[in-house]
């Protein structure tokens, strides 16, 4: 590895946090932009998220939803429609002016968009066989956050926001959870993170939802990433945007509705789970680039033709391959490549060409081996295949050591300072908002397990629920 590469990333036990920003920049995933909070996704950083933009869309699309677009701006009026959806975005809002002075009513940059799918469904909804209807949307969103950190906290970032309505309760509840379950796949057979999935307290839901369910990720630091929501509504924003429609029975109902979300902060979850202090470590599946070719002695013709037919090869095969030859030196590319968490090297020289092979080194763990040049293609599947669970046990593996049970608030506060996921049963609210105040920990899910005491070691209150503390991004 090359020392002056990795010289201007600090080290993941020295400051997280510094390690976290210098990987960002030092790999091109994003750059600032003059505006503060606003960040350029770059064409790496970028790739990244079309990749779980494809998974999560054909999932989307096997399952009956369809793309839409809405407006990026909400009127004032239509947004203060829903009170408890207000109150909860109010200090996040972003509003509009116009430069000709027009005193029209004022415009906010959307935070998220369900009024304007709640206004939308009320006009287009009039029978049950108009039902259901499975709305997704790709776009940004603005919330005006006061401190941002790239991909996991910004003024603006991206997201897909799935909007949906049915006509019973059983429905819309199957859809939270189906929807639920297709985030903890993403990030099992995608992005190589074990991903702990839970409902929300009452406290930590999303503003006007019945009941939200969190998929909830553990850093390499011991805190945890809210990493996506899925939200039943209830009939509460039908009943507040008159969302009708007439039964088979002749009985005029209201619909039952849902929505979901997941963001660009996965990326940084991805650098955070799974990153090291030489770079990036990608997971094979969500990786830009799976395979590069680094050409030895590219000047040799047998070198070059050897690699340029391997690169033609795994390409026509489907992978995302690359073939590095430029003139800067073997040592240099190698740094590179390791910077930017490719999964997999080949190294195409003389001496192994000679001998039928080709150098393989996989990124993760660094090992080296050689593979028969005529297999090389054939071989790529299992590789990557080992690669990816590989990742994933180890991200499971730091889950499992970083889980703990807390039976009194002492051990919990000690545990806390230590980081990771802390179990405690307690009382409610009352429990959870000493707790914020104390150790700056908060509920991450409700978990359907027994409880670990009777009373809450909190507020000595008969305990309630187990749930799943930490510190959190």
């Amino acid at each position: 590895m090359d020392k002056k590469l990795v010289e201007t990333i600090t080290s993941r036990d020295q400051d997280f946090a510094q390690w976290y920003t210098d990987l960002c920049l030092k790999a091109e995933l994003m750059d600032y932009s003059d505006a503060k909070g606003f960040i350029i996704y770059r064409p790496y950083g970028y790739a990244i998220w079309e990749n779980i933009q494809k998974y999560l869309d054909t999932k989307f699309k096997e399952t009956g939803h369809e793309n839409v677009y809405m407006p990026m701006v909400i009127t004032e009026s239509l947004f203060q429609k829903e009170k408890d959806h207000v109150d909860g975005f109010a200090p996040e809002t972003a509003f509009m002016t116009t430069a000709s002075g027009d005193e029209g009513e004022r415009l906010i940059v959307r935070p998220t968009s369900e009024v304007l799918f709640c206004q939308h469904y009320a006009k287009i909804v009039s029978s049950y066989r108009d039902l259901p209807k499975k709305y997704n949307q790709w776009c940004s969103v603005v919330r005006w956050e006061k401190t941002t950190r790239p991909f996991l906290r910004g003024k603006e970032f991206l997201w897909q926001e799935g909007h949906t309505i049915h006509r019973t309760e059983e429905e819309a509840r199957k859809e939270t959870l189906d929807m639920l379950d297709t985030y903890n796949r993403l990030g099992r057979d995608l992005l190589a993170i074990p991903f702990v999935t839970g409902r929300k307290t009452e406290k930590e839901k999303f503003a006007g939802a019945v009941e939200t369910y969190a998929i909830e990720a553990l850093m390499h630091d011991g805190k945890a990433l809210q990493s996506g929501t899925s939200h039943y509504f209830g009939s509460g924003f039908a009943e507040a945007f008159d969302i009708k429609y007439q039964d088979s029975d002749n009985l005029v109902k209201h619909v039952y509705q849902t929505s979901w979300g997941v963001s660009t902060r996965l990326i940084g979850a991805v650098i955070m789970v799974h990153g090291d202090d030489e770079g990036l470590v990608l997971p094979p599946y969500v990786a830009p680039t799976q395979i590069v070719i680094i050409p030895i002695q590219s000047q040799k013709q047998e070198v070059m033709d050897a690699a340029n037919k391997l690169y033609q090869d795994l390409k026509e095969a489907g992978y995302r391959v690359k073939l590095d030859d430029s003139n800067r030196t073997p040592g240099w590319k190698f740094a590179e490549y390791e910077m930017k968490g490719v999964p997999v090297r080949l190294e195409v020289g003389p001496r192994d060409l000679q001998n039928g092979v080709v150098t393989v080194t996989t990124r993760h763990n660094r090992a080296k081996s050689q593979i028969g040049l005529d297999v090389v293609v054939s071989s790529m599947d299992q590789v990557l295949k080992d690669m990816h669970q590989d990742l994933y046990n180890n991200a499971l593996n730091h889950v499992q050591k970083n889980t703990f049970v807390a039976k009194t608030y002492d051990e919990f506060k000690t545990q806390i300072e230590k980081g990771g996921y802390i179990k405690m049963s307690v009382c409610g609210e009352e429990a959870e908002l000493i707790i914020k105040a104390d150790v700056q920990a908060t509920a991450r899910v409700i978990l359907d397990e027994p409880l670990v005491t009777e009373l809450c070691p909190v507020t000595k209150k008969k305990a309630t629920q187990t749930i799943l503390f930490a510190r959190a991004y």
